[in-house]
């Protein structure tokens, strides 16, 4: 969407614009939630959605739309290979949305477009009924409609997704209700930063990428630190974990929501990886994994290399949730719910014990 925007706000001094979007899929697909693409009323098609499976019946849909005034999802799956039906031959499976962009969108088109130059974290959030509407903010205490905090949320994790559950062309529902809606973030997602190359790190690195985090895993020894035992981490780096933490510091791709959590058992590394990840105050979340007793002489060390008080209070370790785990999945789990219940300051609490609403 960000390469056919400034397109689509040059076009729209010409007439109507009829935008597709991605907004959700299944199994393996061309592009991703998220994607767009673009057909003028005179016939003009900006972007790709799908490298050519599905576009021919995108521009018929578009070229609907644009004269109906009207929004519609589109549905394609898997294509029989000896058929004749469009869709996928992939294997996934795309939800696709589109509507027709009028001259009277532009203003909020800029201002999305301002955001983007800003490299400011922003929401674009579309109601998925026949006439939608639109509310775009960078603020996660905006409030709109009942969509406020699961826009927020979505904000904050940096990821695009349907959130709402009722029909809003349904005219018997309230203007209060909460429509199936788009929530298209432009950020890049939060990082989760693993220091070590052992079996709990990659079991975390899965259920870490699964939440929308962006997944680095670091570790001195070339022999553990592969892209076969950690496939599902975003990049694996070969590098002194405190060395690697500086530069990323320094390059300003750490801040409030990434996560760094130390998992070697090995004080050469953690002591000087936790020295650097806790002198500076950047990162929002760190962590360290171990016993009572590994917690108890790590944190002497630190004390004693010239850690204050005060930096240290931010570590949490042993990290996790109590859970009553001990393989590396449960363990992994323990970790991603201690990450989400500190992202929403929750109460951790099962909630068959907890009164009130769930969401809050």
């Amino acid at each position: 969407m960000r390469d056919v925007l400034p397109v689509v706000i040059d076009r729209l001094a010409r007439g109507p614009v009829a935008i597709a979007r991605i907004i959700g899929t299944s199994g393996p697909t061309p592009r991703a939630v998220g994607a767009a693409m673009a057909v003028t009323a005179d016939g003009e098609v900006i972007g790709s959605l799908s490298g050519g499976c599905v576009e021919s019946a995108l521009v018929h849909t578009c070229t609907t739309v644009l004269d109906s005034g009207e929004a519609v999802v589109e549905h394609f799956g898997i294509a029989d290979a000896d058929g004749i039906e469009i869709g996928l031959t992939c294997g996934g499976t795309l939800e696709v949305f589109v509507e027709r962009v009028t001259a009277d969108r532009r203003r909020a088109l800029d201002e999305l477009a301002g955001h983007l130059a800003a490299d400011r974290r922003v929401a674009w959030a579309t109601t998925l009924g026949s006439s939608p509407e639109w509310h775009i903010t960078t603020s996660p205490t905006t409030r709109w409609r009942r969509l406020d905090h699961d826009v927020a949320d979505l904000l904050a994790s940096g990821r695009s997704g349907i959130i709402g559950v009722d029909d809003c062309d349904d005219p018997t529902i309230s203007g209060d209700a909460r429509p199936r809606t788009f929530v298209h973030t432009f950020a890049a997602p939060p990082r989760l930063i693993l220091v070590g190359a052992n079996d709990f790190v990659r079991a975390t690195s899965s259920i870490g990428r699964s939440l929308g985090y962006r997944v680095t895993v670091v570790d001195a020894r070339p022999v553990f630190a592969t892209r076969a035992r950690f496939p599902d981490a975003d990049e694996v780096v070969v590098d002194w974990p405190h060395r690697y933490l500086e530069a990323e510091i320094r390059s300003g791709t750490v801040d409030a929501t990434t996560a760094v959590c130390v998992m070697t058992h090995d004080p050469k590394f953690d002591v000087p990886t936790l020295r650097v990840a806790l002198a500076d105050s950047r990162a929002g979340f760190v962590g360290a994994l171990g016993s009572r007793r590994t917690v108890t002489d790590r944190n002497a060390r630190l004390i004693e290399s010239g850690m204050a008080p005060a930096e240290l209070d931010r570590l949490r370790s042993p990290l996790g949730l109590d859970l009553g785990g001990h393989t590396p999945a449960e363990v992994a789990v323990s970790i991603a719910a201690q990450l989400i219940a500190e992202r929403h300051d929750a109460s951790t609490r099962a909630l068959h014990t907890t009164s009130g609403p769930l969401h809050h």
